[in-house]
């Protein structure tokens, strides 16, 4: 890797910045001076430092959001809040990018990473990973729907969904419930429930698998994954 980039990725300016910082001597290579942009050094083996700290490199960041329901979920917008803008510089730095795709209205557990892999692995419908969403339905749910859910419902361009659980909470004129689907097709959740003659009022992703969203975090706020967390998701993938 080109030690301009590596750095650049770290956080410690733009390339042009820190193509500064390596002719002004700034920084070194297992101990030595090195002033080339195009130096490649190996992450994994050469000790960089960088006015004397050393650079402790990170190739991949995994965070976890707890998205309110007025960003859009997409790494950037000419017009509207992207969960992107709100994350802290340093973790900008590692252009990470949402995993999936909530609705600007939905809230809840949302995956934010620069892992492309996983990304794909955790979005493809092949790998069966569920999504599990609360929510407020207008109207009754019943038991006929949890049926006509297991048996997957034809949307309105007729598209026929893959089974999905679906658990009643409360059945009254606003039901609550729980869902678990395993595909993520446009505005699925609220779809599946116009196929049954109800609507949604408030969606929330609360599980990713077993990955459940920490209700510690406060809406908009974000933490990062532990190695526990991330091992669980290679894992549900075969990634590992």
């Amino acid at each position: 890797m080109r030690i301009d980039k590596m750095l650049a990725n770290m956080g410690y300016g733009t390339r042009k910045e820190v193509k500064g910082l390596l002719k002004g001597g700034n920084v070194r290579v297992n101990g030595q001076p090195e002033k080339s942009a195009k130096a490649h050094v190996n992450p994994e083996n050469d000790q960089v430092t960088v006015m004397g700290e050393e650079v402790e490199y990170r190739e991949y960041i995994y965070l976890m959001l707890n998205k309110p329901g007025d960003l859009i979920s997409a790494t950037e917008d000419a017009h509207e809040t992207t969960v992107i803008d709100i994350l802290q510089p340093e973790d900008q730095v590692f252009d990470p990018f949402p995993v999936g795709r909530l609705d600007k209205d939905t809230e809840g557990l949302l995956l934010i990473t620069n892992d492309g892999q996983l990304n794909h692995r955790l979005t493809s419908p092949k790998k069966d990973v569920g999504k599990t969403y609360f929510a407020l339905i207008e109207g009754k749910v019943t038991a006929e729907d949890v049926e006509k859910f297991a048996a997957g419902v034809t949307l309105d361009d007729g598209y026929q969904t893959k089974p999905g659980h679906l658990e009643i909470l409360l059945s009254d004129e606003v039901s609550e419930i729980e869902l678990t689907i395993t595909e993520g097709k446009f505005h699925q959740v609220k779809r599946m429930f116009e196929a049954v003659d109800k609507t949604v009022t408030y969606l929330k992703r609360t599980k990713v698998g077993k990955l459940e969203l920490d209700e510690e975090l406060d809406l908009g706020e974000y933490r990062e994954l532990t190695e526990e967390e991330i091992g669980y998701l290679k894992g549900i993938t075969n990634l590992e």
